[in-house]
């Protein structure tokens, strides 16, 4: 399938309060070859989801009665939709504010104004990212990714610590796959912004902010030291593994933990 046929394909939903940015986007969507739904808010959204979850949703940081920031808290707490890709649409371009959105497991955040060309190239780059990762786990998701204590299924984007399960965004799933199946490799902050996000629009902070999370969700299990920080080397994953981050990269190295 080419990107032009992916794209066509593709359903975007649109949850924006603002009827004139709404009719904007829409517009700019549905010219890009895409099916477009909108909602006002996120009940409204809520309710398309539950019918008929779309590829990609568009999603106003701002939102009458339940913010976009606490919906996708939502949407990403329920297994059933948690994977989505979500693009954060915002004026508010503060730092803290796009450390929130994307903490909350934003794919990529666009502060408005923006030009409708750089909206359908961020929607085109994270539904390439999605579809290559789905087309490139094929074979591998039909067996587990075991890593210590660690074991990861892609096909149910399942992660589990000594049987427990993690709750992990999807891209927190992705960074952690990447350490898992890869061991004894080190990786630069660009490195995985390529693997993870695709490098698409999207500033090198974002991986620190996504393993701060993965750290978090570790805390507790016998893998809550996986992630540590080597002074003049930087991020470390061991716990019996050991992942340096050597001019800021992170690697993973396996060994068994008794």
């Amino acid at each position: 399938m080419t990107e032009s046929s992916q794209a066509k394909a593709a359903h975007i939903l649109i949850v924006e309060d603002e009827a004139a940015i709404r009719t904007l986007i829409s517009f700019a969507c549905a010219a890009a070859g895409f099916e477009v739904k909108c909602a006002e808010d996120a009940i409204e959204a809520q309710a398309i989801v539950d019918e008929t979850p779309p590829d990609l949703i568009l999603l106003d940081y701002m939102l009458p009665e339940l913010s976009g920031v606490d919906w996708l808290q939502r949407l990403h707490a329920d297994p059933k939709t948690k994977h989505l890709p979500v693009i954060m649409l915002t004026a508010r371009g503060s730092e803290s504010d796009r450390v929130k959105g994307l903490n909350a497991g934003a794919d990529d955040y666009i502060v408005k104004p923006f030009m409708p060309r750089e909206l359908i190239a961020r929607i085109q780059a994270v539904l390439r990212r999605y579809q290559f990762q789905a087309q490139a786990g094929e074979e591998s998701r039909q067996t587990d990714v075991i890593c210590g204590p660690l074991t990861m299924n892609e096909a149910s984007f399942e992660a589990k610590v000594d049987g427990q399960p993690l709750s992990l965004s999807a891209k927190e799933f992705k960074l952690l796959l990447v350490f898992a199946k890869n061991p004894e490799r080190v990786y630069s902050r660009e490195m995985l912004l390529n693997l993870v996000w695709d490098n698409a629009y999207v500033d090198e902070r974002t991986v620190d902010v996504h393993l701060l999370r993965l750290r978090k969700q570790l805390q507790g299990t016998r893998a809550e030291n996986l992630l540590q920080t080597v002074r003049g080397l930087g991020r470390m994953y061991p716990s019996s593994w050991v992942c340096f981050f050597i001019c800021r990269g992170y690697h993973v190295s396996q060994k068994h933990i008794s």
